[in-house]
């Protein structure tokens, strides 16, 4: 019987569950903080990854199953510091349904002067406030926020269990890289987008054409293309591009990783 709904998702899956034995490994046998901090150090880049993984799962769930991409999710959280449903609400609905118009946009990079953000202020705030957002945006969308509360719950219990049992660990080991997953999930919606005030859907995301970036983010550099069919499967959208890449300016699209 068939888990996933697409062959292509088998790799990221594997990494990110692997990820996550290693994680718990740690928390039940390793009680140097020394050790867990290094760790949580040297993993912020690879966890970064993630968050993209995490994005792309949150507009085409993994699994045809719902209770394993609910079980997919819990892990995504404690990589990601995105529960089920957050950005499903705050991104797909709050931020995709808008990204045209700064004053609508979850994810907007203006303040309510109409001036731009710096990209760590962006990231901060929406840091801050995403968990408020997604769940005032849920006022729409009822069955998905009902998911986000109570998911959040389940995870938030678990998560203070792990802190409680272990505090060294659970912080080091948890609840860091889910703060700064979030933090660096905002930091990259600000370099897709921030600058680009327009109502042209194909002028609005910065693009990025590197091999190696798209290779460890699920292809998220064909942002245009991401943005122009929001539910197409990562692995697609090379493909969409090239069909949408003539009516993209040039000096939106990106070659380097940084």
């Amino acid at each position: 019987m068939a888990l996933l709904k697409h062959s292509a998702d088998r790799w990221p899956v594997f990494f990110i569950l692997s990820l996550s034995a290693l994680d718990f490994a740690l928390y039940f046998l390793v009680s140097n903080p020394y050790v867990l901090g290094v760790y949580f150090y040297l993993m912020i880049i690879p966890k970064s990854q993630i968050c993209a993984w995490n994005h792309h799962h949150q507009h085409a769930p993994t699994f045809i199953q719902t209770p394993l991409n609910r079980l997919l999710e819990f892990f995504y959280a404690l990589h990601t510091g995105v529960t089920t449903n957050l950005w499903t609400l705050h991104h797909v609905h709050g931020h995709h349904n808008n990204f045209l118009d700064q004053k609508m946009d979850e994810s907007r990079w203006t303040r309510n002067d109409g001036t731009q953000m710096g990209e760590l202020e962006y990231s901060l705030k929406i840091t801050v406030t995403a968990y408020f957002r997604g769940y005032q945006v849920g006022k729409k969308h009822p069955k998905e926020q009902r998911d986000f509360i109570f998911f959040s719950i389940i995870t938030f219990a678990i998560l203070a269990g792990l802190v409680a049992y272990k505090p060294a660990a659970g912080i080091l080991l948890f609840v860091l890289p889910m703060i700064m997953g979030l933090f660096l999930t905002a930091w990259a919606t600000y370099e897709h987008h921030a600058g680009l005030n327009t109502e042209n859907e194909f002028e609005a995301s910065f693009n990025n054409l590197n091999y190696w970036y798209n290779l460890f983010t699920g292809n998220l550099g064909y942002h245009t293309a991401h943005h122009y069919k929001g539910g197409l499967h990562w692995s697609k959208l090379p493909q969409l591009h090239e069909k949408i890449k003539d009516k993209i300016p040039e000096e939106l699209i990106r070659k380097s990783w940084l």
